[in-house]
């Protein structure tokens, strides 16, 4: 059986039913058609101004939301191929997992969800399936905009945490970015409940898709590799030269809290055995550039070549929606746990960064406020109709979310500059 007879006309359905193209324009799939309709949104655009751990103002190098989302996409559609399942529609659900975050990254994401406790919460997955759904307009029904109008494997595999807000567990942890987990993990907001029961029709429970496991996993094998990547090329780490005592103690705080120094070192010892690991330091040569890249290479592959193994020792498959689940081995977990610690260590508790943190934090709180105070006179055209539709001030105070969390880093400082002087 094909690829593409994997997935039924469920599958493929939207929401809203569509014409068929013009016989002159390129055939597609539909699965194409979501991949681009993601790759054109002004949502993905807007992503190479947002925080990825460090501000995209702050170098020339380092990741933004943007190149962090191609890079998950690529990892995320190489081992959807390798297991059997769509490659478009992982890659399309990685394109677009981030998405739904606010300026500042998750330092934005906590502030936004202290702010909006009386209107539903704030989530940056339950942002994002809100913009495909909503806000990033392309198809209208009777009722308004419908979003992209993607369909509903790709909608199910963009949705992590397949849940409301009444059914998320207290946070507990660190993101990615270091910022401690104060928002609880949902993936859909009260007032789209009614999309999120179309796309998860005939599902029972909380159990993501097969593709949006692989989403997740392609997130996390980019970030730990990366960010330690970032940091060795910002001369805040040296691999050659590790504080072990201090980085276990870190790694168990922030991730991994079960593990003992023992099976810590075990795990570091083997990924100091690949032949791609560093043996000097870092010196801002072409040499060392790419010595740094093969060891990316190296530890992605190894990632997901761990991950492709196991899922097919623990199943038949075929390895579609939900009918087959990502196995992560143990020892994975726990190498990229160490890079993550090793990034979070070095990097990521630096005592400029916690102070900039703070400051926007509180820019975002007196910006919410500046526009809660001037009403539709401080919203973009596209959210004023959203305003004067809010029945009541719960839905008016989460259009000034929507607003909100759809500027850019800079745009939330210059607007922050202009209603608050």
């Amino acid at each position: 059986m094909s690829i593409e007879e994997l997935y039924g006309d469920a599958d493929r359905e939207r929401l809203v039913a569509e014409p068929p193209k013009r016989v002159d324009a390129p055939v597609r799939t539909a699965f194409e058609r979501d991949r681009a309709r993601v790759v054109h949104a002004a949502a993905s655009r807007r992503l190479a101004a947002k925080t990825q751990v460090v501000g995209p103002q702050s170098d020339d190098f380092v990741r933004n939301r943007l190149t962090h989302s191609l890079e998950v996409a690529q990892v995320a559609r190489d081992l959807a191929r390798a297991l059997g399942c769509h490659p478009d529609v992982t890659e399309t659900a990685a394109l677009a997992h981030d998405l739904g975050h606010p300026p500042f990254g998750h330092n934005g994401e906590r502030a936004l969800a202290g702010l909006s406790q009386d209107c539903g919460g704030f989530e940056g997955n339950a942002q994002t399936l809100r913009l495909l759904t909503r806000l990033e307009a392309k198809t209208f029904d009777e009722s308004g905009s419908v979003g992209l109008n993607l369909t509903r494997a790709t909608l199910d595999a963009c949705t992590k945490y397949p849940w409301t807000r009444s059914l998320a567990t207290d946070p507990g942890g660190v993101h990615a970015d270091g910022t401690p987990r104060f928002v609880v993990k949902f993936g859909v907001y009260d007032d789209d409940r009614a999309v999120f029961d179309w796309l998860r029709q005939g599902i029972a429970g909380t159990r993501k898709c097969l593709e949006a496991q692989v989403m997740d996993l392609a997130d996390d094998v980019a970030y730990s590799v990366h960010d330690v990547e970032d940091g060795i090329v910002a001369a805040r780490l040296d691999l050659t030269r590790l504080d072990l005592d201090a980085l276990w103690e870190t790694v168990r705080a922030w991730y991994l809290p079960d593990c003992d120094d023992a099976e810590l070192s075990a795990s570091l010892a083997s990924m100091r055995a690949q032949a791609s690991w560093p043996q000097a330091p870092y010196d801002g040569s072409r040499r060392s550039l790419a010595a740094i890249k093969n060891l990316t290479s190296d530890l992605i592959g190894r990632f997901c070549g761990s991950v492709q193994a196991a899922t097919f020792a623990a199943s038949d498959g075929p390895f579609v929606r939900h009918r087959a689940d990502l196995v992560v081995p143990r020892e994975t977990e726990i190498e990229i746990g160490i890079l993550k610690g090793i990034a979070a260590h070095y990097v990521m508790q630096a005592q400029d960064r916690v102070d900039l943190m703070e400051r926007q934090r509180t820019l975002m709180a007196e910006l919410f406020e500046a526009l809660w105070a001037l009403g539709p006179d401080g919203l973009d055209p596209s959210f004023v109709e959203d305003w004067h539709a809010a029945g009541d001030d719960s839905a008016r105070r989460r259009v000034i979310v929507d607003q909100v969390a759809s500027y850019t880093d800079a745009r939330a400082t210059n607007r922050h500059a202009e209603l608050t002087r």
